[in-house]
């Protein structure tokens, strides 16, 4: 006999099934209202161009190579990572692994060599553990690795779209970003709820040094 819902996970899901993001995402054929946030700043920003090389961390479960892999055309190349595992894709390259382990992050430079890549995407969230403080830091260590990848495999002008939690640490990472990158942005796309501290940062320009 299967336990019975805690009043929060009962209240999440009541929640998640009401989303106009959720019922949009299932009504169009997309794996995850994620999308939307990605298409908003798409249609805004037009970073994802016919031809381009585009890496997706934190793909899983694809709605954000879904919906860029059609952007980039038949010579575009798109290579998406995450720790779950994701239903392939046609003509996506997928590696499934911890990006914070040695042998997956050599993985996936060994598909995308050094300044190669137009645009690095990363979606990337940590497990929750509940605690704020320990939560805060696993996700700009993300961010950071997130940087580090994007910093050396971008090409010259190329461009880095990553999700950052404002708080304890976001500052700082912005400036690390802004050493990097000619144009800093940040976006807030209507498909982030409004309680959350998520926001993108968007990059373009990729300064080699």
């Amino acid at each position: 006999m299967s336990k019975p819902r805690s009043k929060s996970s009962t209240q999440w899901l009541a929640e998640h099934e009401a989303d106009p993001y959720v019922q949009l995402a299932r009504k169009e054929g997309y794996r995850s209202r994620a999308v939307y946030k990605l298409k908003e700043i798409q249609e805004r920003d037009k970073i994802l161009k016919s031809g381009m090389t585009v890496v997706d961390l934190g793909a899983a479960p694809g709605g954000w190579s879904q919906y860029a892999r059609p952007q980039i055309g038949r010579n575009g190349r798109l290579v998406a990572l995450d720790i779950l595992p994701m239903n392939p894709i046609k003509d996506v390259e997928f590696i499934c692994g911890d990006f914070r382990e040695d042998v997956v992050l050599q993985a996936l430079e060994s598909l995308v060599p050094v300044g190669s890549a137009d645009l690095v995407l990363s979606d990337m969230a940590p497990n929750i553990s509940g605690i704020d403080v320990a939560d805060q830091a696993s996700s700009i260590y993300l961010c950071e690795l997130a940087l580090d990848f994007a910093v050396q495999r971008l090409k010259p002008g190329g461009a880095f779209l990553v999700k950052l939690f404002q708080g304890e640490g976001s500052e700082a990472f912005l400036k690390m970003v802004r050493n990097r990158f000619k144009t800093v942005q940040i976006r807030k796309p209507k498909a982030s709820r409004q309680r959350s501290p998520e926001v993108y940062v968007l990059a373009r320009d990729h300064r080699v040094v």
